[in-house]
């Protein structure tokens, strides 16, 4: 039976209080928060660790990696084969971006549903907008990773499509040109009724496939970056029935095409333990409407996500307005007074890739001994040539000296450097992220997370940070 086999959800530690940039500026703002991308995150990153957790514990020998985003690290070169690089996934594999538009993560979310190999999607969204502006204070960022394929005994299909249905339609409510910052959006009223109608429409020829009538529907998730619309839509299906769900918007905030997989991860991981059999049905709003019909199986029941999204929206760490500007270049703060970190090298990388991007250290076979970053030769007997490969990027770690650096070139200064001793052996010198010098100490206990060390040359430099972990982990 094909299905979704595997979900994980990420959203960014960081939350923007809205209230915030109402107090900066007198007007905007609004209550509750919204999920911000560090200094040192894109979609890319982001991509990945959705990914790690969809992942984990999994094992699948052959897929196909699609990965869609609005909000590219990059046009031109494919930000898919990062992904596949930091999961550590085989040569053979194709890895391919996935369009760019607000629609293009359900439809390749159809796609991975109705296509042979197992395919694991990826997709990721970093909202902006003008200061004040309601794309600023209502969008968030955040990624979703869904691995489809036919279930097995050890890998069984948690949620099957029962059905779906599309309604296309050429008209203008949101764009923006190839290198813009912002969206620009036509009146409202105007894209309410386009999409109320055509909701409606693949609505209910979706409730047709699935052979579904409107109250067998136990859950339903009604998205879009046209806010009044999805509001109006929600209220139109649901037929005041208490079926929506929770669009975490008061938390997070909307994350673009994102959002309907991010709320579809949300929404599984709230029936982890029950009985199969609850029907599901996800409307996403962007240029048309987008209707999937599913249905949870029995494997639910047993089904463990790696890190729910309950956890992680409660895992928060404020962040100043004027921080989250400057982390989105909207104003320009002095730099470091230390020199820029020269470019990438591309050869460099490509021969070290299994280190750089996938964490791989080596173990020598004899000894024992761990080495990060990988060597030929070994710090105990002198082994050469005797290693074997030892992926580490799920390894946890104790910190057994730190500092903090207020001199070394950052995008957000200070850096905190710390010295890990892993798990089941290995040393290494890594900086961390998302937490403030005053809550690193020795004995602190870490995770390794994929993040963008800099970027110069428009070339980023993509590495492994440690993040703190809660008391007890």
């Amino acid at each position: 039976m094909r299905g979704i086999l595997s979900l994980a959800g990420y959203i960014p530690t960081h939350r923007l209080d809205r209230k915030d940039v109402a107090a900066v500026f007198g007007n905007g703002g609004g209550k509750g928060t919204r999920a911000v991308a560090g200094h040192d995150e894109d979609t890319t990153t982001m991509g990945v660790e959705a990914a790690r957790l969809a992942m984990r514990g999994r094992s699948i020998e052959h897929l196909a990696l699609l990965f869609s985003t609005a909000s590219p690290a990059y046009a031109d070169k494919t930000n898919a084969t990062a992904i596949h690089a930091a999961l550590g996934r085989p040569s053979n594999e194709p890895a391919w971006d996935f369009g760019g538009g607000a629609r293009s993560a359900i439809g390749a979310f159809g796609f991975a549903l109705s296509s042979m190999p197992p395919t694991l999607l990826v997709t990721a969204d970093r909202r902006d907008g003008l200061a004040t502006s309601a794309d600023e204070v209502g969008g968030g960022d955040g990624a979703a990773a869904i691995l489809v394929g036919e279930g097995s005994d050890d890998l069984p299909a948690i949620c099957v499509q029962r059905g779906g249905a599309a309604a296309t339609d050429e008209f203008i409510d949101r764009w923006r040109v190839p290198g813009a910052t912002r969206s620009k959006q036509w009146e409202e009223k105007f894209g309410e009724q386009r999409y109320s109608a055509l909701a409606r429409d693949a609505y209910g020829r979706a409730l047709a496939a699935a052979g579904w009538n409107a109250d067998s529907v136990d859950k339903v998730i009604v998205t879009g970056m046209h806010a009044r619309a999805a509001k109006a839509v929600g209220a139109k299906v649901s037929g005041g029935r208490d079926v929506l769900v929770d669009d975490l918007a008061a938390t997070v905030g909307q994350t673009g095409g994102t959002h309907g997989l991010l709320l579809l991860v949300a929404t599984l991981e709230s029936l982890v333990g029950t009985a199969g059999g609850t029907k599901i049905m996800l409307v996403n709003l962007a240029d048309g409407a987008d209707v999937v019909a599913l249905e949870t199986t029995d494997a639910i029941a047993t089904y463990r996500p790696a890190r729910p999204i309950s956890e992680q929206v409660a895992m928060t760490r404020q962040l100043p307005y004027g921080k989250f500007l400057a982390w989105r270049q909207m104003v320009t703060l002095e730099p470091p007074r230390r020199p820029e970190p020269g470019r990438v090298s591309a050869t460099a990388a490509w021969r070290s890739e299994d280190w750089k991007f996938g964490f791989v250290g080596s173990r020598d076979r004899s000894s024992g001994a761990m080495h990060l970053p990988p060597a030929r030769v070994s710090r105990i007997g002198g082994a050469v040539d005797d290693m074997e490969k030892v992926s580490m990027a799920d390894a946890k770690g104790t910190i057994v000296t730190f500092t903090i650096d207020r001199m070394a070139y950052s995008p957000s200064p200070p850096i905190a450097f710390a010295i890990v001793d892993f798990d089941g052996g290995g040393r290494f010198p890594v900086e961390l992220t998302d937490c403030g010098p005053e809550q690193v100490a020795i004995g602190g206990r870490v995770e390794m997370t994929f993040r963008r060390l800099f970027t110069q040359d428009d070339i980023h430099d993509y590495f492994w940070k440690a993040r703190l972990l809660p008391a007890g982990a």
